[in-house]
């Protein structure tokens, strides 16, 4: 039997398939390198740089220095994070109203936690000071509840207010 007579091995096929496509890759011109005309992209090095994906706080934080929104951000804080800075067992019993001109308005839920925050106001304050920053809450007022108003309207009588007039 000569190498005529027997059949094809796959690797014999390969290589001729090989031989094939390297003289036709040979017979082509090869193209040109031209350069585009424009500006090079620089590469910004192995360090981050500012085209890259920013942590989300980062931008955050950017948007509010550009904007001069430091401020609003600061009060905006004393309320929602109010359990964080006084402490869960605080804040289940009681919450900021409102907050003007450095004054805090906090409503307890009874007037024994009234009396409680009153006594606990500098250590209150101490907290927000560390965590808010000095100048937003510069005194601390503390309410208790307050009883259901009669009081409709602009013009009221002076009495005892409602009673049964069904009778």
């Amino acid at each position: 039997m000569s190498d005529d007579d027997r059949p094809a091995r796959p690797s014999d096929i390969a290589r001729a398939a090989l031989e094939a496509a390297r003289a036709a890759s040979a017979s082509r011109p090869r193209p040109t390198r031209r350069r585009i005309a424009g500006p090079r992209r620089s590469w910004s090095g192995p360090g981050p740089g500012a085209d890259d994906p920013q942590p989300f706080g980062r931008l955050v934080d950017s948007l509010v220095s550009q904007q001069d929104w430091s401020e609003r951000t600061r009060v905006g804080a004393v309320f929602g994070r109010w359990s964080v800075i006084v402490g869960p067992d605080i804040a289940a019993h009681c919450r900021p109203e409102t907050l003007s001109e450095g004054e805090l308005l906090v409503v307890a839920e009874s007037t024994a936690w009234a009396t409680q925050l009153r006594l606990l106001a500098p250590t209150i304050l101490g907290k927000l000071r560390a965590q808010v920053g000095g100048d937003v809450v510069t005194k601390l007022r503390v309410v208790g509840p307050t009883a259901p108003s009669w009081k409709k309207g602009p013009r009221s009588v002076r009495g005892r207010g409602p009673r049964d007039t069904y009778g």
